[in-house]
């Protein structure tokens, strides 16, 4: 079956991620309740211009689905004509001829470094004093914020993914690419003092196969749980408000290493994005902090831009 076919083919040759592959998956699956099709019947007599313009008006108007979610419908969409393609199943992507819902851009959340600081400041003595949750809540906030990964990326490393000796931690990425992180020494010695909380319970796994940060019950961690954290962590500091979650933190760190002058390649290279293109919204970010220090200090701009005496 041509829907089931996309998906191993998703799964298996590009190595997406369980999560992307359920994405696509539950499209699929609901365009083809919108036409009447089957789970098991082939999509493909309903891939024409007239048949995804009107999934794509009933996804707007009757469920009021956000350009966003119609954008990534008619994405997934797409990438199934595209592959159809490829086996003469289609002549040509009937996707194409369908105008995208305009989106507004929006610019990354991030966390002032002050706030974030005191987050660190304030569970300074965890790692060697606190309980083992403890430790594992920060852990996991330092690496996030450290390193910049994915939340799906965390979730995947192994102990043989901390290279103590070298001081760098090798992430899976997306599309199976494999790339090395650097590691600042106290993010190495919170890694190392976690291991060794870890290593004590009765529940822990340690072999190099086995999940680098581990539940409380020793199974690997799952999304949810590292939201959780991620939440209840930073929800502690006053000055921290809006969006807590992992993805922040990377977006905090990307704003932060360009604020310092480091290269867009660099940082296109640490965070794994496939082009520079998806780097480059840092700089909307950068020129936003600017034009805010700007009117809240410059003399100019708090007298409305007017020369004064």
């Amino acid at each position: 079956m041509k829907r089931s076919d996309y998906l191993d083919y998703l799964r298996e040759q590009r190595r997406y991620s369980p999560r992307t592959c359920e994405i696509y998956s539950g499209i699929l699956e609901d365009f083809g309740r919108f036409t009447g099709c089957p789970p098991e019947t082939d999509l493909v007599p309903f891939l024409d211009f007239q048949t995804i313009r009107s999934y794509e008006v009933y996804l707007m108007d009757e469920r009021r689905e956000s350009p966003r979610t119609v954008s990534l419908a008619l994405s997934v969409l797409s990438g199934f004509c595209r592959y159809l393609m490829k086996d003469g199943t289609l002549k040509s992507n009937p996707v194409r001829l369908v105008r995208r819902p305009r989106q507004e851009k929006r610019l990354p959340s991030f966390i002032r470094e002050s706030a974030l600081e005191e987050y660190f400041r304030s569970t300074s003595g965890v790692m060697e004093f606190g309980s083992h949750e403890a430790k594992l809540a920060r852990v996991i906030v330092s690496i996030l914020a450290g390193t910049g990964i994915r939340r799906s990326e965390l979730v995947s490393l192994d102990r043989k993914s901390f290279d103590r000796s070298r001081a760098v931690l090798h992430v899976r990425g997306k599309g199976d690419k494999m790339r090395e992180i650097p590691l600042v020494a106290s993010l190495c010695d919170e890694i190392s003092l976690y291991l060794q909380s870890q290593d004590s319970l009765k529940s822990a796994r340690s072999d190099p196969e086995s999940p680098l940060i581990q539940t409380p019950r020793g199974a690997r961690l799952y999304p949810v749980f590292i939201d959780r954290v991620v939440k209840q962590e930073l929800g502690s500091i006053a000055d921290i408000s809006g969006k807590k979650s992992p993805h922040v933190l990377r977006h905090t760190l990307a704003t932060e290493l360009l604020d310092e002058g480091v290269g867009l390649n660099s940082i296109k290279e640490l965070l794994g994005h496939s082009s520079l293109a998806a780097t480059q919204v840092y700089t909307h970010t950068s020129i936003e902090r600017l034009r805010s220090v700007y009117n809240n200090a410059h003399p100019r701009a708090k007298n409305g831009g007017k020369n004064g005496d």
